[in-house]
């Protein structure tokens, strides 16, 4: 394959119900690192229906060179050959060495299709993306074999080089509302043969679960709470700090919590301002997913526990005396207020 002519870096700026999602802006962050260090443009792509132009400003604040608008009604509502088409045909057009997509539901269901469409390689849920100096190729790291190694992927032949990214592990860049681009729309044509699939009701729903990612306190617990008895305990202090539970990876596999509570490499990574880490002993797999907290208490009865080289505040004692004595003090510290 001839890769002289592909040259930029393209995000596929994800939207649900109106509204551009948070993932598209991470992406950015990390765009426009990797489109800094080859000189080359940052382009997001913003595919639907009823596009506003508020949303492609915006996308510019933060970080894009110019943001490329596919509005057809087809792509109102995500519909998986809809938006292939719209991301292949974004891709042709424009050749971009490196295509970004956040590793969401959305983005896990679409990025596959499309490299197999555009014959190129695709790393999936990469936590780290960097560029190698010698080659100008895309380095894509991510979990493997269980979460226990990470991996760093290359694909020197082909382009684009594509990657789904994992949600919460970039940092979004600051708004700049002084940032100039452009904004370009490209016209595609969608064959009613294309909609393969028929949207008869679209329902919300009314309990979402709340989502560790965007808690500003979590408390977590691991496998040296002892039970799913003492875990349950969590809750009470979450409650009383305003946070959410989250836990280990060996928590979640001893069933004590469902998987959408677990911060680590093949969990959540997580950026809280106050991170409680209680009976988690500190290996590197959930360190990956919360080393960046603002604040990290670590509360482990083993002096010599790995979590206590990342924490702020490290404390040797019992876990499970400490939690119910805390909670007790937290509530006479309200209650006396």
């Amino acid at each position: 394959m001839d890769i002289s002519g592909y040259r930029g870096v393209m995000v596929f700026a994800e939207r649900r119900n109106g509204a551009v999602q948070k993932i598209a802006y991470e992406l950015l962050g990390a765009g426009r690192a990797i489109a800094d260090s080859l000189d080359e443009p940052l382009v997001a792509l913003l595919a639907g229906a009823q596009l506003r132009e508020e949303e492609a400003v915006e996308l510019i604040a933060q970080g894009a060179d110019e943001v490329l608008l596919i509005e057809h009604e087809a792509l109102g509502v995500y519909m998986t050959e809809p938006f292939t088409k719209a991301l292949v045909a974004a891709i042709e057009a424009r050749k971009p060495g490196v295509v970004l997509v956040g590793a969401t539901t959305i983005g896990r269901d679409l990025a596959p299709r499309v490299s197999a469409r555009v014959k190129t390689g695709l790393t999936a849920d990469c936590t780290g993306l960097a560029v190698e100096d010698a080659t100008r190729n895309l380095l894509m790291t991510r979990p493997a074999f269980g979460g226990n190694i990470m991996a760093t992927i290359v694909c020197p032949e082909h382009r684009p080089q594509m990657a789904t990214v994992r949600p919460g592990v970039m940092r979004k860049l600051e708004r700049d509302p002084a940032r100039r681009g452009e904004v370009t729309r490209l016209a595609l044509a969608i064959e009613p043969d294309v909609r393969d699939v028929e949207i008869l009701e679209t329902v919300v729903e009314k309990t979402a679960k709340k989502n560790i990612e965007e808690a500003t306190v979590l408390v977590s617990g691991g496998r040296g709470l002892g039970s799913p008895e003492n875990f349950r305990r969590l809750e009470g202090l979450a409650e009383e700090l305003g946070g959410l539970v989250s836990a280990s990876r060996a928590v979640v596999d001893a069933g004590w919590v469902g998987p959408e509570r677990q911060v680590g490499q093949t969990g959540k990574t997580v950026r809280p301002d106050l991170y409680l880490a209680l009976g988690i002993s500190g290996m590197i797999q959930h360190i990956a997913g919360m080393e960046d907290s603002e604040f990290i208490v670590a509360v482990n009865k083993n002096p010599d526990a790995p979590i206590f080289e990342y924490a702020d505040l490290g404390i040797v004692t019992d876990v499970n005396k400490l939690v119910p004595a805390l909670v007790e003090e937290l509530k006479a510290a309200k209650a006396a207020r």
